[in-house]
């Protein structure tokens, strides 16, 4: 799992990639395990945080373009 100081290296474009790639993780996560017994069951909240830490860089990044072009 990636910390948040990771995300701001990243670029705008990368961002969008690992959102996707996450999301079907997540997807994959839940729905191929649905009838068995998954090992690691802290996966999934750990894509979920991954996520919403990504989106949070990205609106950050938005919020500050935003103010210079102001």
């Amino acid at each position: 799992m990636a910390t948040k100081t990771d995300f701001k290296k990243y670029t705008v474009e990368d961002l969008h990639k690992e959102i996707a790639d996450k999301r079907e993780a997540l997807r994959a996560f839940r729905f191929g395990e649905a009838g068995s017994r998954t090992r690691n069951v802290r996966e999934g909240r750990n894509h979920r945080k991954d996520i919403a830490r990504m989106l949070t860089e990205l609106n950050a990044r938005k919020l500050v373009t935003s103010k210079k072009s102001a």
